[in-house]
């Protein structure tokens, strides 16, 4: 078999199968990260363009960041009561009114306050959205499924960097009014091409929760998944590290800007590289030794840092984590929805999704903490125990077999959406 021909059956393979209302949920996700410009560059806009103090800065991002914690529980509930179609709209909509009064305020406490409503509008249609790709996607193509998404996030995220660069240099109210444009037509896609996917009531199950009661509650009750959550946690803190903790290390060390440009493009070009391939590859494996090992590479990535001395040592650091990286999230993802029940799924993703915000949030104070009082070997030796504690984590959580640990939701599972 020829190799045009070798290659046409993998790219078919990997894109076929999946239902119209995933890609245009695919498509919704690829617009809304072309427009993700506002978080990217909301610190450089409040110290060079409004002249405000890094210590502000740094509070609004973290108010950001608590907005979005917020807003995952909140959606979470929303996505379970309403459905995921009103919750992602009024989400969408929500983000492109608050961030296009965010580019008009000028005074601190408004713009404060706007950056949490920001967050939380945005992080909102999060279990949403991965509660409408589970009820779409049938359980064997799911890890594919999130990994075209997962792809799709960083694609839109490296052209929309690179935009918002040339975007800023004329108008930094362009970004946010950019960013609203391009949410707002995200909901216009949402509206007129995807259908609410909430499945009904599942027959009852044992115990104190009657079907369809499933609450916050019993989400943080259930071991296994919050388990589950707290290790991936442990796995985003290491991730935020790259954005952190990596320039303030590579800064201390004599390296400039440019070099960490260079760096971290590192994990942009590998996602949107290998992502599909990998998954291709994965895609039908025992979850368990894939969590593993992709905690062993993350850990031993930002590790390695802590020996490295020049820019391609920096980058073989990046690449190490980052295969990590394209190994976990659609299996990860893939767990997670397993582990959901039907009637909780919006529950579920949102706790989930939570442990990125409160990453988002503790990873830069940890981080910097650590290098400005121990040091970034520390710090980098410190991530090289975490990522090891991950693997064993889950190596422990993962002991009982992958069907069992599905059989309570795979009954109530549909392979599509009626």
């Amino acid at each position: 078999m020829s190799t045009t021909a070798t290659a046409t059956r993998a790219v078919r393979n990997t894109f076929s199968g999946l239902p119209a209302a995933f890609w245009w949920l695919w498509a919704s996700t690829l617009i809304n990260r072309l427009g993700a410009f506002v978080s990217t560059f909301l610190a450089l806009y409040l110290t060079v363009q409004k002249g405000y103090s890094a210590s502000y800065a740094g509070l609004v991002a973290a108010l950001y960041g608590l907005g979005g914690a917020a807003g995952n529980l909140v959606a979470g509930v929303l996505t379970d009561r309403l459905g995921r179609r009103p919750t992602l709209l009024a989400s969408q909509m929500a983000t492109a009114g608050t961030v296009a009064l965010l580019g008009f305020a000028s005074r601190p406490t408004t713009i404060a306050a706007l950056a949490a409503l920001a967050g939380m509008a945005t992080s909102a249609s999060r279990p949403a959205v991965q509660a409408m790709m589970t009820d779409l996607v049938p359980e064997r193509r799911r890890v594919r499924a999130f990994a075209l998404n997962y792809w799709a996030i960083n694609l839109g995220f490296a052209l929309s960097a690179s935009a918002a660069g040339l975007i800023a240099r004329y108008s930094y109210l362009w970004l946010f009014l950019g960013e609203a444009l391009l949410t707002a037509l995200c909901a216009v896609v949402a509206y007129f091409r995807l259908p609410e996917t909430r499945p009904g009531p599942g027959p009852a199950r044992p115990g104190p929760d009657p079907a369809g009661a499933t609450s916050l509650w019993t989400v943080l009750r259930d071991v296994r998944f919050m388990t589950v959550v707290g290790l991936n946690l442990l796995l985003v803190m290491l991730y935020q590290q790259g954005l952190v903790a990596l320039p303030l290390a590579m800064g201390r060390a004599g390296f400039d800007s440019t070099d960490f440009g260079v760096v971290i493009a590192a994990n942009g070009v590998l996602i949107v590289a290998l992502q599909i391939p990998v998954t291709r590859f994965i895609e039908h494996r025992s979850p368990g030794p894939l969590l593993v090992l992709s905690a062993l590479l993350t850990g031993v990535g930002f590790g390695l840092c802590a020996l490295a001395d020049s820019v391609p040592f920096y980058v073989l650091t990046v690449c190490v984590w980052t295969l990590g990286e394209i190994v976990n999230s659609p299996t990860q993802m893939s767990l997670v929805a397993r582990l959901s029940p039907v009637e909780g799924r919006g529950r579920y993703q949102g706790v989930y999704t939570l442990s990125w915000s409160v990453a988002a949030f503790a990873a830069p104070l940890l981080g910097g903490s650590v290098i400005d009082r121990f040091g970034a070997p520390v710090l980098w030796l410190g991530s090289l125990a975490v990522g090891v504690l991950a693997a064993l984590g889950y190596a422990h959580v993962m002991r009982r077999p992958w069907e069992t640990a599905a059989s309570d939701t795979r009954a109530k599972t549909p392979d599509t959406v009626a």
